[in-house]
């Protein structure tokens, strides 16, 4: 699906600049028309001349080179572009893009153009996990950009952790994947979807809560997917630092009595319904107002139960198409199962979360998606935003049946 297409490959300095010369190999070698833009300090890990013979095309390195006096490099090249990369992308052009900073040739291209931008992050994995890169990533996020995220093992630097370049044809299938799906009718176009995602918070006292180690980041890949595929999305949302995704419609909550509430609230003409919200169980049965001081010797807290919402929603439910999240630690199929059957679900998808790289907290999932047609199927370990597209389009598919 990249044949013919027009890219600007943005390479800025970091070792994994090297990687950046497979990828423009791989580029043209599918039939995509690439030109490379060089910051000044990649040019200190690979020759200009390098990623010319790769991509068969001038390489931009000076935003004052202007190579046809007829035409502005930077602007000619904003408008050329079908979509941008940029890989490996350092902290700094991504918080120069992410403040509207523009002083060399590729931050000033990017401010310019109106194409869909691709950022593949490399760096040393504290400095992808410091808060102002967070928060420049975020902002980047929330304008539409896509990320491709980096993968965990061995860096350059001697670290192991987060912030190694994708492979180069991992991030090719990333864009033939999304060229694809752009080429074909949406598939929830004209859908009314309802996500909700995150965790909750149960008060004890003004200081203290009750809560669990969700993110959000697989409802929120959820809801962004969906509106992407052309769904009019409302996502309903616990306490979580992400950016509200392009398209779609929140509502923040805090307890799991205020989502209760809100997930009721929306419920009626929705669709299709996915509760991915890891809701507390139970919540503290007596609160305070007032700081609970130390005291000698132990305290219990007394707990009741949380209302249902899936199980009030699987009891409630006309035409929606009912999905729920089984997050288990022991016998995960017989328990989804088993949910999907008393919860009167029309699918189910089950997550360990003691499986390795998946599950709270990570960018990557593994599921096991199950409808009551009798379908199971296994997403293998993927970007969280690539298994939700999978389960959107496992719900599509049985939208279509339906309706036959």
């Amino acid at each position: 699906m990249v044949k013919g297409k027009k890219i600007v490959l943005g390479v800025t300095g970091g070792i994994a600049a090297y990687k950046a010369c497979t990828l423009t190999s791989r580029l043209t070698q599918a039939g995509a028309d690439v030109k490379v833009i060089m910051t000044a300090s990649a040019g200190n890990f690979v020759s200009p001349l390098t990623f010319q013979a790769l991509s068969r095309n001038p390489v931009f390195t000076d935003t004052f080179d202007e190579k046809d006096p007829a035409k502005i490099a930077h602007i000619d090249l904003a408008d050329w572009a079908d979509l941008v990369l940029i890989a490996p992308a350092t902290a700094n052009i991504i918080g120069k893009v992410a403040n509207g900073l523009a002083d060399d040739m590729l931050s000033t291209m990017l401010l310019a153009t109106q194409a869909p931008v691709y950022i593949a992050p490399a760096m040393n994995v504290h400095m992808y996990a410091h808060p102002a890169v967070i928060d420049n990533m975020k902002s980047l996020e929330g304008w539409g950009y896509r990320f491709i995220e980096p993968g965990d093992g061995l860096l350059a630097c001697g670290y192991v952790g987060k912030g190694r370049l994708e492979e180069p044809e991992a991030i090719v299938e990333v864009l033939k994947s999304d060229l694809e799906r752009q080429t074909k009718e949406p598939i929830l176009k004209g859908r009314r979807v309802l996500v909700s995602a995150g965790p909750t918070k149960e008060k004890i006292d003004p200081v203290r809560y009750f809560t669990n180690h969700s993110t959000g980041k697989m409802g929120f890949a959820l809801a962004a997917e969906a509106a992407k595929m052309g769904a009019e999305v409302t996502l309903v949302s616990g306490p979580v630092s992400l950016a509200t995704p392009p398209g779609v419609t929140r509502i923040d909550v805090e307890t799991a009595e205020q989502m209760y509430r809100a997930m009721m609230d929306q419920f009626d003409g929705k669709d299709v319904v996915i509760k991915a919200a890891a809701v507390a169980d139970y919540r503290p049965a007596s609160t305070y107002e007032e700081k609970m001081k130390k005291q000698p010797g132990d305290w219990t807290v007394e707990m009741e139960r949380t209302k249902d919402i899936l199980q009030e929603l699987g009891k409630r439910k006309q035409q929606q198409y009912l999905v729920g999240f089984a997050a288990e630690t022991i016998h995960p199929l017989q328990y989804g199962r088993k949910k999907l059957e008393t919860k009167n679900l029309d699918a189910i998808v089950i997550n360990n979360i003691k499986t390795k790289g998946a599950g709270f907290g990570t960018d990557k999932n593994e599921v096991t998606y199950i409808n009551n047609q009798g379908l199971e199927k296994t997403i293998e370990l993927a970007e969280k935003t690539e298994v939700a597209g999978h389960i959107l389009e496992l719900i599509s598919i049985a939208l279509k049946d339906e309706s036959r």
